[in-house]
C-alpha cells in the first residue's frame, strides 16, 4: 500500500502529529510518500530511514492523508485532482466537518483502514469557465464547497444577473451570491443561510448573501443545470472565490458553471457517517428531550 501525506498549512501542532502519522505508518507494511513542502518543516532524524518525497500525486498512490481541518481538504483536491485517489482527513483543528479522522483517534484510524474497515464518499465538483478569461487563469478551475461572487473595493451592493440553462432566473441586488455543492452546504452557503444538504446529494444551491430583496431565499437545483452569472456594480472589479481560492475580475464578465466531469473521492471510516457529524459538529443531540 503507498500512502501520501500532506500538511498544507504549517503550524506546530499538525506538524506535530504529522510526524506522529508518519511514525505509526513506518511500523506497518506501506510506502510512506510525503509532500515535500511538510518535509522542509520536519527534522530529518526525527523521520523513518526509509520514506519518498512528491510534490505531484500520481495514480499509484492508494490513500493521500490530509492533516489539519477542512481547509486542508480543499487545498489536498489541487493535488488530487481528478486521479481518484481517496483522502482521509485527519482533524487536527477546530470543527473539521470534512475530516474524518480525529487526532485521539489515529492508531485506531489507520488500523480500521488497513483492515479495510470504510467506506468511500464520492463527492461532485464546481467548474467554472468564462469565454472572456484565458483557458488557464484559474489554474485548476474547479471547487469542491463552493464558488462565490462578491463585491470589491466597495460598500455597496452588487447585482448578479443570473441564468439557468439560458432561462433568466433573477438579477440578486446583495452583497454576493454562493454556488455550493452538498459537500459545501455546511460551509459558507450554511452561514449565510443555505440548506443542508447530504453529500450524496445531486444538487447544488445558490444563497444570496445579505439580499436587499428580503423575498430572496436559497435555491436548490439540479447539479445538471448551467449556471450563467455576470456581476456588475458601482467598481470596475469583484471577488470570485473558488473555495479558499480568491480572484479578481472585471464587472460583467460572463460566468459559466456547472458540475465537474469528475469526482472527488473521500474515505469515511466505520463507526462515522454524515449524520453522526451532523449530530456532534453541529450539536444537533444537544436537547434536553433526546
Amino acid at each position: 500500500m503507498k500512502i501520501a501525506l500532506i500538511c498544507p498549512f504549517n503550524n506546530k501542532l499538525s506538524i506535530s502529529y504529522s510526524l506522529k502519522v508518519i511514525k505509526h505508518l513506518s511500523f506497518l507494511n506501506v510506502e510512506i510518500y510525503i509532500h515535500e513542502e511538510l518535509l522542509k518543516n520536519i527534522k530529518i532524524s526525527k523521520l523513518p530511514k526509509k520514506y519518498f518525497s512528491f510534490k505531484k500525486l500520481n495514480s499509484k498512490i492508494d490513500f493521500l492523508f490530509s492533516i489539519g481541518g477542512d481547509g486542508s481538504i480543499l487545498q489536498s483536491v489541487t493535488l488530487v485532482k481528478d486521479t481518484n485517489i481517496p483522502i482521509l482527513g485527519i482533524n487536527t483543528g477546530k470543527l473539521g466537518f470534512l475530516t474524518n479522522l480525529q487526532k485521539e483517534s489515529i492508531e485506531l484510524g489507520l488500523k480500521q483502514l488497513l483492515d479495510s474497515k470504510y467506506s468511500i464518499i464520492k463527492r461532485s465538483l464546481l467548474e467554472v469557465n468564462s469565454p472572456n478569461l484565458e483557458k488557464n487563469f484559474f489554474k485548476f478551475n474547479f471547487a469542491l464547497n463552493e464558488i462565490s461572487v462578491s463585491r470589491k473595493n466597495t460598500t455597496s451592493l452588487i447585482s448578479i444577473s443570473t441564468h439557468l440553462n439560458n432561462v433568466h432566473l433573477t438579477t440578486f441586488w446583495a452583497d454576493g451570491l454562493i454556488i455550493s455543492t452538498p459537500t459545501g452546504s455546511t460551509g459558507y452557503s450554511l452561514s449565510s443561510g443555505g440548506p443542508i444538504m447530504t453529500p450524496e446529494s445531486s444538487s447544488f444551491v445558490l444563497t444570496p448573501i445579505a439580499p436587499h430583496n428580503l423575498n430572496i431565499r436559497p435555491l436548490i437545483i439540479n447539479d445538471n443545470t448551467t449556471i450563467k452569472i455576470s456581476v456588475s456594480g458601482r467598481g470596475d472589479k469583484h471577488l470570485i472565490s473558488l473555495d479558499s481560492r480568491n480572484f479578481s475580475l472585471s464587472c460583467n464578465t460572463e460566468i459559466i458553471l456547472k458540475k465537474a466531469p469528475f469526482t472527488i473521492s473521500t474515505v469515511q471510516l466505520y463507526n462515522n457517517s454524515f449524520l453522526n457529524t451532523l449530530r456532534e459538529k453541529l450539536f444537533w443531540g444537544l436537547d434536553t428531550r433526546n
